[in-house]
């Protein structure tokens, strides 16, 4: 996942509105958001090499979504798979503080990472490489391959788009989300970050949707959570051809 762009609390009608997408090489194998037959209660794809996931919800309001801390020179070959966080705070029960503190004990564990977390009672933050928030406050947010609302062109052009959307919206459109998420395009030069790869492709990441022939947005994600509890979640998940995306869409919760 190298992108999610999120609103917490900063809607009338939801709670929290999510759009990220994730990244990867299409060669890694990958299924498809869907209930995990290991864990009946989750929903969320799956990286299908190391079993664990970018993005996923449970059916009692859990939520977890994870991003790579890019900077090649500190990695680390057979560090433990960062989707393993994503999907053990999912899977498991353990509260969001004692996930943190778990995260805060043993992150470094794995290479860097940003991971978001959290139930129907908030939402928190952490990154390995010094950042936490906990609880996250209410607003629009975004996060890529840095710490959280680095204003890399790509998360402050989401940001923008995400708010210019829910100010005008009083529901906003799942395709209006899907919309924000499909953009391609790239950022000047000038502004680039630069995270220890080449300016090839430091360019090549700058959009919020990225194509190349062997690496890209590998799926996109839409998430929201009313005040009733009520979940939408919509997936699109792409294997280098994007005019056919495979979507997968589920409505559950909500008191009757």
């Amino acid at each position: 996942m190298c992108l999610i762009l999120f609103a917490l609390d900063a809607h009338p009608r939801y709670r929290l509105v999510l759009a990220a997408n994730r990244d990867e090489f299409y060669a890694r194998p990958t299924a498809p958001a869907a209930f995990w037959d290991d864990a009946p209660h989750v929903l969320a794809g799956r990286d299908l090499t190391a079993n664990g996931t970018w993005c996923g919800v449970t059916g009692d309001g859990r939520i977890a979504a994870v991003t790579n801390y890019r900077d090649p020179g500190t990695h680390r070959v057979g560090a433990r798979s960062r989707g393993e966080l994503a999907a053990g705070f999912l899977a498991g029960n353990a509260t969001p503080a004692r996930w943190l503190e778990h995260l805060q004990r043993d992150g470094h564990d794995y290479n860097g990472f940003n991971l978001i977390f959290g139930d129907g009672n908030g939402l928190h933050y952490h990154s390995n490489r010094g950042a936490t928030a906990s609880p996250l406050a209410p607003g629009i947010h975004g996060l890529s391959n840095h710490l959280l609302d680095t204003p890399w062109p790509k998360v402050a052009r989401g940001r923008d788009a995400l708010a210019r959307l829910l100010a005008t919206a009083d529901d906003p459109a799942v395709d209006d989300l899907f919309a924000i998420l499909a953009d391609r395009t790239p950022a000047p030069d000038h502004l680039l970050p630069d995270t220890g790869v080449s300016l090839d492709w430091e360019r090549l990441l700058s959009p919020l949707f990225i194509t190349s022939p062997t690496y890209g947005t590998r799926s996109s994600t839409v998430i929201l959570m009313d005040r009733n509890g009520r979940c939408t979640f919509v997936e699109r998940s792409y294997n280098g051809a994007t005019d056919h995306p495979r979507t997968v869409e589920y409505r559950f919760g909500g008191e009757s």
